[in-house]
């Protein structure tokens, strides 16, 4: 670090008022999520959920609690900008997972994987995900939660899921599409989603034009964004020409044209990639390598491992159509994400976990870390995805980067996930809340 950098950073300090219970991270290499390259030998001074002070050689106040972190990186928690939570119980999905013990249980296996700030986007139960919410945001949860309520879907079509019916709202004309969001709306949901697709032709209708100028229109009316659920080029550009600020998905069956590239840069789109959403399909099957270890086999359940281990099921889902479909998704998603990243279009994070037993919170995202470096991005141009990136997709300028007067969302791993972006899996701890917990396998004693 520059010596005129660490001097701003610790006059922040001596201006300060006092510190009831601090504690110093130190000796420790720092990633703060801007992109910049890690600084050695740095300090992080946290004043419970807030960072105080960030240098070297800082003056710490007296009865500072000191932790050594000689050979370990931090970096900001993960932000997730697509996931969903209440959605899965083991092997399967229903409405009747929608529940706070299941959600927060979530909440805390995303936050021992280093997922710090969750979006939830959509398929919620407006009562309790609105309280939720708010629990999440007052640091009485786990992480912290934002996202869509309910969502908009189609009659006959997208999403193919199972919930209940206050959890998804499919109007059939526009007027009940504007009336939608306005219940959206008047539930405090931070985006609006609506779901584009046909599943790889496995359902009879797609959303009809009509209905998404009146989801964008009635949503731009009343100050929220719009992220659409795409799989195709063609559906990705009939959302992108209705105005939607958010593709929630990569374009998986063709390569993205010049001009849609250009489209996406000039009007400041987002675009979350969920690499991670094909690969869940097979890899469990295929036995990868990455879900036989120990730091992925701590977040299974019972019985996912049990599913996951039969050879009945291995073969089926290793061949055939589907899996067919998942590999190529993701071989084009691949493509297209250096794609766009190189034009300057920008880029979001996630993985849309949770929506399916395949999809394990935590787990996904550190696949998605290591997909973004198989799609051509560096280690550090990946984090600055999960990090900086993820909090501007969500207006959330208080997280993402590691500064003074930032919330202490912190993940702290072994080795240099800069040069090797598996290092992100050793996780020490992740703090939140200006508490820490332990990453998965010291939870759980391995």
């Amino acid at each position: 670090m520059k010596p005129a950098f660490a001097a701003v950073f610790i006059a922040l300090l001596g201006a300060s008022p006092a510190i009831a219970n601090p504690v110093a991270l130190t000796h420790m290499r720092l990633i703060d999520g801007t992109g910049s390259p890690p600084a050695e030998d740095m300090t992080i001074l946290i004043d419970g959920p807030i960072i105080r002070a960030v240098g070297q050689n800082l003056t710490l106040p007296p009865g500072t609690q000191v932790l050594d972190r000689t050979g370990d990186t931090v970096m900001p928690g993960l932000i997730s900008d697509h996931s969903h939570v209440g959605q899965v119980g083991g092997t399967t999905t229903g409405p009747q997972f929608y529940t706070r013990d299941t959600i927060t249980a979530e909440l805390g296996q995303y936050r021992r994987y280093g997922v710090t700030t969750v979006t939830a986007l959509g398929n919620n139960a407006p009562i309790l995900f609105d309280t939720l919410r708010q629990e999440a945001h007052a640091r009485q949860l786990p992480a912290d939660l934002f996202g869509v309520d309910a969502g908009i879907g189609v009659p006959r079509g997208a999403p193919p899921v199972n919930v209940a019916p206050d959890q998804l709202i499919r109007p059939r004309t526009p007027t009940e599409a504007r009336e939608a969001v306005g219940v959206m709306a008047a539930h405090g949901t931070d985006l609006v989603k609506i779901w584009v697709d046909d599943f790889d032709h496995s359902l009879p209708v797609k959303m009809k034009p009509a209905i998404i100028t009146a989801v964008v229109e009635e949503s731009h009316r009343r100050g929220l964004r719009v992220a659409a659920h795409i799989h195709d080029l063609a559906d990705a550009q009939r959302v992108v020409a209705a105005g939607v600020d958010i593709l929630a998905h990569g374009v998986r069956d063709k390569p993205v044209p010049p001009a849609f590239v250009d489209t996406l840069r000039t009007k400041g789109i987002w675009y979350i990639p969920t690499l991670e959403l094909d690969e869940a399909s097979t890899a469990w099957a295929d036995e990868a390598p990455w879900t036989r270890t120990a730091f992925t086999r701590a977040g299974l359940s019972t019985a996912l491992q049990q599913q996951i281990a039969d050879p009945a099921w291995r073969q089926q889902h290793a061949s055939g159509k589907q899996a067919r479909f998942a590999r190529d998704s993701l071989a084009i998603n691949l493509q297209n994400l250096k794609t766009l990243h190189d034009a300057g279009v920008k880029i979001g994070f996630g993985t849309d976990s949770g929506a399916m037993p395949l999809r394990v919170p935590g787990i996904a995202e550190h696949r998605e870390l290591a997909l973004s470096v198989q799609a051509g991005l560096s280690p550090l141009e990946t984090i600055k995805l999960a990090t900086g990136n993820a909090a501007d997709l969500m207006g959330l300028s208080d997280r993402g980067r590691i500064a003074p007067g930032l919330r202490a969302d912190l993940l702290v791993v072994e080795g240099n996930p800069a040069s090797d972006i598996r290092d992100v899996d050793r996780i020490v701890e992740t703090w939140e809340n200006g508490t820490s917990v332990p990453g998965p396998l010291s939870q759980n004693g391995n």
